[in-house]
């Protein structure tokens, strides 16, 4: 058997060494890669979608202490906005944020009232009355975190008042009345509004009656309602942190059911937005200013962004 020299032994030894040495370097090489390349999207998230969750919390919404939605009936936003007949309206639109792009979610009336109030139109699709629904709401919501909230509808015949209608007073416009649980003070004719507002709750919903809603008497009537009955509020609540939304159920019956949507009051830019919005939309608005986990389809849908002054 031949003997190996030592040199030869240091030459093997040698080579190892310098094959181990580039094997462990090529070996980092791998794992400091991904460290040095940009973070891939989680999961399902598109960066489409990832800008559109750091616009909203780059934008913070402000926290009212009271905010006012009027739901107003059937008009298309170019019988409001901008028209002769609605003079008032169409003022306080370019004094105001206004959405140019906003939608009812359905026809005919009440499913659009329930999904304002409640983030779904709880399968719902005609103005059949009376309804007994369970599901959870905004009102629940409200006065579980400890807030309040109450319904003020034109020609409601009294407090907790549950027929399905009364002279022009129509249940299907009034969706807290549908849901079980809720104490029958939230339910409250519109005479009840206080008349010193800081008396308001923390939401409150108000909705005219078949006339003066624009339902049956047409946008003029229903302007000169709401130049007497809200123009006092949108002025005291730019004083006193606090807003008002105009919205309409749905529009006069297309299918792309557009309608007018202005919001008003402390900290909010005179802008025209091109958001799309819906009544989900509100509805989300509403739940992220006060902290409450989004209902149904609210979840989907994205705040009223771009509109707001710095808080």
């Amino acid at each position: 058997m031949r003997r190996v020299q030592p040199l030869c032994i240091a030459t093997i030894a040698t080579i190892a060494l310098a094959l181990m040495t580039s094997c462990g370097h090529a070996e980092g090489a791998r794992t400091a890669a991904p460290s040095s390349s940009p973070p891939s999207a989680a999961a399902g998230t598109t960066p489409s979608s990832g800008a559109a969750e750091a616009t909203r919390a780059a934008e913070q919404l402000p926290r009212p202490a009271h905010v006012m939605v009027a739901i107003f009936e059937n008009q298309d936003v170019g019988h409001v906005v901008g028209s002769a007949e609605a003079p008032y309206l169409t003022e306080l639109a370019k004094s105001a944020a206004t959405f140019d792009d906003a939608h009812g979610v359905t026809h005919p009336s009440q499913p659009n009232y329930l999904a304002i109030f409640s983030g779904n139109t709880q399968g719902v699709d005609s103005d059949r009355c009376p309804l007994d629904l369970k599901e959870d709401n905004l009102a629940a919501q409200l006065i579980s975190a400890g807030r309040t909230f109450t319904g003020y509808s034109e020609g409601l015949l009294k407090p907790g008042f549950t027929a399905c209608r009364s002279g022009r007073y129509v249940r299907k416009h009034n969706p807290w009345a549908n849901f079980r649980g809720l104490p029958p003070s939230v339910n409250q004719p519109f005479s009840a509004l206080p008349a010193d507002y800081a008396d308001l709750p923390t939401v409150s919903f108000v909705v005219p009656d078949l006339c003066n809603d624009m339902h049956s008497c047409g946008v003029a009537a229903g302007d000169a309602w709401a130049r007497q009955h809200l123009a006092p509020y949108v002025e005291w609540a730019k004083a006193n942190e606090s807003l008002l939304i105009v919205t309409f159920d749905e529009d006069s019956g297309s299918s792309e059911n557009h309608i007018a949507t202005i919001v008003a009051g402390a900290g909010v830019r005179a802008t025209v937005s091109h958001q799309r919005i819906d009544h989900y939309s509100v509805l989300r608005t509403l739940e992220d200013m006060y902290d409450l986990p989004p209902l149904g389809q609210a979840t989907l849908a994205s705040p009223l962004t771009g509109i707001w002054t710095a808080p």
